[in-house]
């Protein structure tokens, strides 16, 4: 490896090793784009990764808020804007009781280069907050988003940063958010946040953005290597957006998903989630529902529940990870590669340890895919429901869901192109770490050194 490129790893493991997250995610990115290093010696000159490591800000603050019995609680809340160089911060919320400075520093550096696969001008962020909002009323979501928000308005806005929803942050909360912004400042800026209700602003399939987006980049996956969806069968985790929209769009493609997950286990579901619109659409209100039990679908359709495990040891044609980072170890990533899985596509963020995605890319028959490239539709139809804040505009679905397409071939084959450049042939997960750093390295290079 490169020697700058292993000095700045050594540097970050030691001054960040009580941020684990954000270290796997440093020493993944920078170890794939050490090829690049060896050809642009400017950049050690001008210290360009010692930089790019560092956020250009990171806070924390107060939450205070109220619960329906009067009782007064106190959460933490954090936005890192990690990366401006191609474009405002952008990046989602994320309200979970095991948000931390680590979580939120590692989802906003690979923010950065997923933004920037994109195509589209947005830099990199990520925020949140450590309140968890299971079995909370609506009024008591309501106040603690308002609270969030009152601490936040102050640095976002359509050219600053603009922030979307993520875990546990769907469109209620991003509705909360915003009327709370919209009070405060006393504009109406609906390009301050994407994943808006239709109403007043959002665009059209967002909710399935992800989902779709992550089918489409395994779409030219598969097509890669003469193969089609059809008839494929597909393990997931997760029963959330993403994990909706994948089943979505699997069920007008022909394929079969055939497991979901949550914190109590996952459900094996032999003829299919995407089998039928009801089950698919059964997703939304186990959602809704503020219980997160995946075991409410095995009740209701009467397959089977595994408590506490994780569906990784089910055999499928196809494995997508899309509930959170970290869900495959080394030890589930063995009995992937048992079951004689081809293809393993990322879709949550950083859901591999790097030493168990290590394994998976050394496998002869199996091809990976990062996760920065292929759960980028999300936020690529978050920046084009800011193209259509500012022009005052409602795309159609079609017209959204033809660029998110369009978005997910590109993205595979920058990718797959940079990884080639490289002499790295089908290796999607570094090349997606080439082609994503390239345009950010470049914007800070020529923007000077600060």
């Amino acid at each position: 490896m490169n020697a700058y490129v292993s000095r700045v790893i050594e540097a970050v493991k030691a001054k960040y090793s009580h941020e684990p997250e954000f270290v796997q995610t440093v020493e993944e990115v920078l170890s794939s784009v050490a090829p690049m290093i060896d050809q642009h010696p400017e950049y050690e000159k001008a210290d360009l990764l010692t930089r790019m490591v560092e956020p250009e800000r990171m806070f924390t603050f107060r939450v205070v808020w109220t619960d329906d019995q009067g009782q007064t609680h106190t959460n933490t809340g954090y936005r890192c804007q990690f990366n401006g160089a191609i474009g405002p911060y952008k990046g989602g919320l994320r309200f979970q009781p095991n948000v931390n400075p680590s979580i939120i520093k590692f989802l906003g550096f690979e923010q950065t280069f997923k933004n920037s696969l994109t195509g589209l001008p947005m830099g990199g962020a990520k925020g949140g907050s450590d309140f968890d909002p299971t079995g909370r009323s609506d009024a008591e979501i309501m106040r603690f988003c308002q609270s969030f928000m009152t601490a936040l308005y102050r640095y976002i806005g359509p050219d600053v940063d603009v922030p979307a929803g993520d875990m546990g942050v769907g469109g209620r909360e991003i509705g909360y958010l915003f009327g709370q912004y919209r009070r405060l400042k006393g504009v109406w800026e609906n390009g301050v946040l994407t994943g808006k209700g239709l109403s007043y602003g959002g665009s059209l399939n967002r909710p399935e953005a992800t989902g779709y987006g992550a089918v489409y980049y395994l779409l030219e996956v598969l097509k890669h290597e003469g193969e089609t969806i059809d008839g494929k069968t597909i393990a997931i985790s997760g029963f959330g957006n993403v994990a909706w929209g994948i089943c979505k769009k699997a069920m007008q493609l022909g394929a079969k998903v055939v497991t979901l997950s949550g914190p109590d286990g996952y459900i094996y579901d032999p003829d299919g989630v995407s089998s039928s619109e009801e089950k698919v659409n059964y997703m939304l209100e186990m959602r809704n529902s503020g219980r997160n039990r995946v075991q409410d679908y095995a009740d209701k359709f009467g397959v089977q529940f595994y408590p506490g495990e994780k569906p990784w040891g089910v055999k499928a044609d196809i494995i997508m990870p899309a509930a959170m980072q970290n869900d495959v170890n080394m030890e589930q990533a063995k009995r992937i590669a048992a079951n004689g899985v081809k293809y393993y596509i990322e879709v949550a963020n950083m859901p591999t340890t790097n030493d168990a995605l290590y394994f998976l890319m050394e496998q002869p028959n199996m091809i990976v895919a990062p996760s920065k490239a292929v759960n980028a539709g999300g936020v690529g139809v978050s920046g084009l429901e800011m193209s259509q804040n500012s022009e005052r505009l409602v795309w159609t679905a079609e017209e959204v869901d033809e660029q998110l397409h369009k978005m997910m071939i590109n993205i595979h084959k920058v990718s797959a192109e940079a990884a080639e450049a490289y002499g790295l042939g089908y290796n999607l997960v570094a090349g997606a770490n080439l082609a994503g750093f390239q345009k950010v390295a470049t914007a800070m290079m020529e923007q000077g050194t600060f």
